[in-house]
């Protein structure tokens, strides 16, 4: 069989398990076998002459388990094992959330102000951190999450990227020592009762930890806040990503917690992303 049989058996299965990317995950999937059986994925624009070539049994094989997964709705980052996400590629497994695109916003905005110190709470895949870091590289920066596992893949991520972060088990603040001049957060945001409309993806393949508090979505920003004068220098930041129907909610904890010149800043969706304040004070001083 050609690669464009291979490929139009894969995305019919696909479409009937409920993927709506089937044609792209099934196209992006076929390029990531052949990689898995020859040791380098071919380009994108390599795709054509891969598609009109007979597939070796190996690679059909290969191929054959992965489409099996995405069937299963596995997330093709997991499949394939990475998941690019600012300027890096970052490895991702089930004791992980998904970097996401919009997630990208944190960064632009956590590299806009001035910082010599970052601490990233639930690091999770440490992508937040791992991308700030590159772009800063005399910085310190500190990255805290519950799981050890997800620590664990931090911790790959930044040996592989070529950043040093310190990497600790908390819960938010409770292991963590210092000030720091910006403190940036994807929180667990998705409500208890809105966990059952996710998409099979999200919902039976990501970590609820990562996703849930299992209340209203919100304690994860009130513990964050109530610490915040604790670990954030004067004049120093706090940068939090929402859920786009918390931008009000949120704004309101970080102004309670005392940080001035609040305010919610949207995703490329239009959707309110990310919530900002400043603690008042001189950084430095």
């Amino acid at each position: 069989m050609t690669g464009q049989d291979l490929c139009r058996e894969a995305e019919a299965r696909l479409s009937a398990a409920g993927v709506i990317s089937a044609r792209a995950d099934a196209q992006i999937l076929f390029l990531h076998a052949i990689g898995r059986i020859s040791g380098s994925v071919p380009p994108r624009h390599a795709l054509r002459d891969h598609l009109a070539a007979p597939a070796s049994d190996a690679v059909a094989a290969c191929y054959a388990d992965m489409i099996s997964a995405r069937a299963g709705r596995q997330p093709v980052s997991q499949i394939i094992g990475f998941r690019s996400f600012w300027k890096h590629d970052f490895r991702v497994t089930r004791d992980t959330l998904d970097p996401r695109p919009e997630t990208e916003l944190l960064v632009e905005l956590a590299l806009s102000v001035p910082f010599g110190s970052v601490l990233d709470l639930g690091t999770g895949t440490g992508a937040i951190l791992i991308s700030v870091l590159a772009e800063r590289p005399q910085a310190f920066g500190v990255g805290a999450d519950l799981s050890s596992a997800a620590l664990d893949v931090a911790r790959g991520n930044a040996q592989m990227i070529g950043v040093r972060p310190e990497l600790v088990v908390s819960n938010w603040y409770d292991a963590v020592t210092g000030r720091f001049d910006l403190i940036l957060s994807n929180p667990p945001y998705i409500a208890l009762g809105e966990m059952p409309d996710l998409s099979p993806e999200v919902r039976d393949w990501e970590p609820w930890l990562a996703l849930t508090d299992h209340g209203d979505g919100l304690s994860a920003y009130r513990a964050i806040c109530a610490g915040v004068q604790d670990h954030l220098n004067p004049g120093g930041w706090l940068m939090v990503e929402i859920g786009f129907t918390q931008g009000a909610a949120v704004a309101a904890l970080l102004d309670a917690a005392g940080l001035v010149d609040v305010a919610i800043r949207q995703d490329l969706g239009g959707r309110d992303r990310v919530v900002l304040g400043r603690r008042p004070g001189v950084q430095g001083a």
